[in-house]
């Protein structure tokens, strides 16, 4: 990588991953967005894309094979732990507290923009991480890797709850309690088409039960349905 610092990349190998890379391009590589290469064409020609992609094929066949060989649950039980576990929220967290976020190289407007567009280039830069990894060190320590930031996670997300579907859970619970079927309604919009926000209630009888927002109404009505599971938590206290 000629013409940068790499100290800095390598002292967060170091610190936070243990190692130092003998290829350093993977590693600078992995936190380099899409949008820097097209600020700084003459300079940089690769961004984490492809290491993203063999990245996100290691994390799932390392956590599929954790669940596999540690629980006995269906397959459908075990399908919804592993999307829980390696969903963005969960995998972006993981990248913000690694703290690799002041080494990303990216535009001048990525660096701008939401907390969403900012959660999905962490997520994204923590996949091309793990391709990094495993191209630099093999399999198994990228295994371990996953294992610590992410796998590690499963125990809190079954004491939650978390990782059922939200909108079937307070199906359950809002006809067993109150005896009706939830009814999710829109309650506003706001942003431009290209990054529009929506919000969403849920309604249990008459009765606002939770709110929720997102890129989606489908990812609305999810948060809207999270919040009203914890009312109703809260009720039951």
């Amino acid at each position: 990588m000629s013409g940068m610092q790499i100290g800095p990349y390598q002292e967060f190998a170091k610190e936070k991953l243990g190692f130092e890379f003998k290829t350093i391009d993977y590693l600078v590589t992995a936190l380099t967005h899409r949008s820097y290469v097209n600020e700084h064409k003459k300079s940089v020609s690769e961004h984490n894309e492809r290491l993203e992609f063999l990245g996100d094929a290691v994390l799932e066949l390392s956590v599929t094979d954790y669940l596999y060989r540690n629980h006995s649950e269906p397959e459908g039980i075990l399908t919804s732990w592993r999307s829980s576990l390696v969903r963005t929220e969960s995998i972006g967290e993981a990248g913000g507290l690694l703290g690799y976020e002041p080494l990303l190289r990216m535009s001048r407007g990525e660096k701008n923009g939401s907390d969403r567009a900012r959660q999905q280039i962490l997520a994204n830069a923590f996949e091309a991480l793990i391709g990094a990894i495993y191209l630099e060190r093999g399999y198994d320590d990228a295994d371990k890797f996953i294992t610590k930031h992410i796998t590690s996670k499963l125990e809190s997300i079954l004491e939650s709850g978390s990782w059922r579907d939200p909108k079937s859970h307070l199906q359950e619970v809002s006809q067993r309690i109150d005896g009706h079927t939830p009814v999710y309604k829109v309650l506003g919009e706001e942003g431009p088409d290209h990054d529009k926000v929506f919000m969403l209630g849920v309604y249990v009888g008459d009765k606002l039960m939770g709110k929720g927002s997102g890129s989606s109404k489908q990812n609305a009505q999810q948060e809207a349905a999270k919040a009203a599971l914890t009312a109703y938590e809260k009720r039951g206290k």
